[in-house]
């Protein structure tokens, strides 16, 4: 997502903004972008894997499949939902996705959230 008013001839850090919590991306907090400029920051990705992945969730709604606002597919899995912006929703498989490519990355910092459920 692209801040109000950006010139896209021009795009400055500043001017990409995460889809699920609309904060602006920084060197302290790195961005995945998806399909046609969706966007999520490491924070906001942090909190869908740990509940997505690690807890179990799901924010879709039951027996629909929700578009994902990062692959912009039609999705079954389960899924996250931004609780500022409810309308940003991120497919398990993107979480996935993300998570691995945002640990891959040195400049990054991120760290995939451990899972701390006890057996």
């Amino acid at each position: 997502m692209r801040r109000e008013g950006t010139n896209e001839a021009s795009v400055e850090m500043s001017d990409v903004l995460c889809d699920y919590c609309h904060a602006s991306w920084t060197m302290d907090r790195p961005m995945i972008e998806g399909h046609h400029g969706s966007c999520i920051c490491g924070v906001c990705l942090r909190m869908a894997y740990a509940s997505v992945h690690l807890g179990g969730c799901d924010d879709a709604v039951a027996g629909t499949a929700a578009k994902c606002t990062m692959c912009l597919e039609e999705r079954t899995d389960p899924c996250f939902r931004s609780p500022a912006y409810p309308d940003a929703l991120i497919c398990l498989r993107c979480i996935k996705m993300g998570a691995k490519a945002l640990a891959r990355d040195p400049d990054s910092n991120w760290t995939t959230p451990a899972d701390t459920q006890t057996s």
